[in-house]
């Protein structure tokens, strides 16, 4: 019988692989390459997990605090509302520089699995709605006339302009920026 330490390790072995490989080349690898890549038995991982589906939801809720660390969403500081959006997109566009980028991991994951009720997608969508309600709370913060509105304007952009970076359509180079500068403006926020 494995240990807890073993357990432990197979499962963060199985997530990274997953986090990874699902990012890098979509939601339908395959057990066996998941497996391989992990350096783990398809019949440990279905001692950890029911199916690849609960791999990939497993996969998405633990890069969720990781990403809004990134992001910078959550991290409590002295900068005023506006400036605090305008580091989200900053950092958007830092980050869809690197080699390996492809876009936003949550929406990824929902738009290739196309089913809201996936166990996934449901995780996804849970990460996109923290996104709106920190730009909604900052919103809020600043003053904006509709902060709701703002806020889904503001995760209209960065989804896109994350689709199109992710898809190498686009280089965001102070685009996304500037976009959330002028919709902020719009607003009415400080």
């Amino acid at each position: 019988m494995a240990t807890t330490t073993d357990r432990t390790s197979t499962r963060d072995r199985l997530l990274d692989a997953a986090m990874e490989l699902f990012y890098r080349d979509g939601v339908s690898i395959g057990v066996e390459a998941l497996c391989r890549a992990a350096g783990v038995s398809k019949r440990s991982m279905y001692q950890l997990f029911a199916s690849k589906d609960e791999v990939l939801a497993a996969s998405l809720e633990r890069r969720a605090p990781e990403y809004g660390r990134m992001l910078g969403l959550g991290v409590e500081d002295s900068r005023p509302p506006r400036e605090r959006i305008l580091y989200v997109f900053e950092q958007l566009e830092r980050a869809s520089t690197r080699d390996d980028y492809r876009g936003c991991p949550f929406l990824s994951a929902m738009v290739e699995l196309k089913d809201p009720r996936h166990p996934a997608s449901v995780v996804a969508l849970r990460a996109k709605n923290t996104l709106i309600e920190a730009f909604r709370a900052e919103a809020e913060r600043g003053g904006a006339r509709d902060p709701e509105f703002l806020a889904r304007q503001l995760t209209l952009v960065f989804d896109g302009a994350s689709a199109r970076a992710g898809a190498r359509a686009e280089t965001l180079q102070g685009l996304t920026t500037a976009t959330a500068q002028t919709l902020l403006d719009a607003s009415g926020m400080n």
